[in-house]
């Protein structure tokens, strides 16, 4: 009997936002993807992807453009993220992801809900798409059964269908695929009671990555620490926020601060500033007891993967979701980011710091988190769809190139 022939690698090209918290989860996933053997691709600006994926990565560029600025919170956030962002930048880069998707052949485009185009190209050139969620914001109802809101954000999806020229009897919702659904969280996490059979709720899609120096020898061993990151997105309107937390931080004497904060920033009594920390460093060495954040899911996969409690001060997108769902859990402790004093924001800390129940909640939450299976999960399920998708269709491209 003849030796079986392996299967060939297949070509799995990404359509991701080039934002940080979108390319993180994207990058592990495809580094999974990478180690069984396979071959990815990405599709972007260089300059935004360069920094994050490394100079190795594959990139088919997609030029860039500066987007509109984004509101910081309600009906409003969601009106400027679909209206300022999504569908411009689907717009400017669907001819881009088409070129890439006809030069490159991939056997399946993995299409971030935020960036429709590559579903729209994927679907116009009959190639296999799947989803990838790396956030709450798509998922359930997080616009909290706002009619008009719905009504108005499906109109622009359909509108997109349609300005991409594909038949309107045809249409798909480009944030759901029907095929495979990757959502980096957890039921619980999501508030969902069950998911559809072709959905992967796989975790916090995490990678070592490389990251800044940090000053170890400044960690001070009689203290305990917190963590205070509020996103790179969220950088330009935290200064207000970042000065009461400096102010709660000054009378928690026992508590030594590490503030992930542009130069300049307000900082407590022998707290550790820093533009750039490395985080699941400080995670993955046991110097973080609590951190406080925005409730982006990076940072709360991140945390919650290592038993962590949290307090949350959402602003915008995602992040009030995510904040919900982890208070609901008792994993959190939520707080106002607009308008939370200095004593609100210390008492918080002393009840993240201090309430077993928290702590409890945060490490059970972890535990169901790191049980989904992470990224080697995430790319063991996309390769079964890739594989399946391709045993029941033509085969599109006929390779070598």
């Amino acid at each position: 009997m003849p030796p079986a022939v392996p299967a060939p690698p297949l070509r799995l090209l990404l359509v991701v936002p080039p934002l940080t918290g979108h390319l993180l989860p994207a990058r592990a996933l495809a580094l999974a993807w990478a180690a069984r053997g396979h071959e990815a691709a990405w599709t972007g600006p260089e300059s935004a992807l360069r920094p994050v994926l490394g100079p190795d990565a594959q990139v088919h560029p997609t030029g860039a453009r500066v987007f509109r600025e984004q509101a910081a919170g309600g009906a409003a956030a969601v009106r400027s993220l679909w209206e300022g962002f999504v569908v411009p930048h689907t717009r400017f880069t669907l001819g881009a992801v088409r070129r890439a998707v006809e030069q490159w052949r991939p056997d399946a485009v993995l299409v971030d809900q935020h960036s429709p185009a590559g579903a729209l190209a994927a679907h116009g050139a009959g190639v296999p798409w799947a989803t990838f969620a790396p956030s709450t914001l798509e998922i359930g109802d997080p616009l909290g059964g706002d009619r008009e809101l719905t009504a108005w954000r499906d109109g622009l999806l359909r509108g997109l269908w349609e300005r991409a020229g594909l038949p309107a009897g045809e249409f798909t919702d480009p944030r759901f695929s029907p095929g495979l659904v990757l959502a980096a969280g957890s039921p619980a996490l999501f508030g969902l009671d069950a998911v559809p059979a072709h959905w992967a709720t796989v975790g916090p899609l995490l990678a070592p990555r490389p990251g800044p120096a940090f000053p170890w020898d400044r960690l001070d061993p009689r203290r305990r620490r917190v963590l205070v990151t509020m996103g790179t997105l969220s950088a330009e309107v935290a200064g207000g926020f970042l000065d009461r937390t400096a102010a709660a931080l000054a009378e928690l004497p026992d508590v030594q601060a590490i503030v992930a904060a542009p130069g300049g920033t307000a900082l407590p009594p022998g707290a550790i500033g820093l533009e750039r920390v490395p985080v699941l460093e400080l995670l993955g060495r046991g110097a973080v007891d609590a951190v406080l954040c925005h409730g982006g899911m990076n940072t709360v996969g991140e945390s919650l993967a290592h038993g962590r409690p949290l307090v949350v001060a959402p602003i915008r997108h995602d992040q009030p979701v995510t904040a919900a769902r982890l208070a609901a859990l008792g994993a959190a402790v939520p707080v106002d980011f607009a308008t939370a004093t200095p004593d609100e924001l210390r008492d918080a800390l002393r009840r993240a710091l201090d309430a077993p129940e928290v702590r409890s909640a945060a490490e059970l939450l972890g535990r169901q988190l790191l049980s989904c299976g992470g990224p080697v999960a995430a790319a063991e399920r996309l390769e079964h769809f890739v594989r399946a998708a391709g045993r029941n269709r033509t085969e599109l491209w006929s390779r070598p190139l």
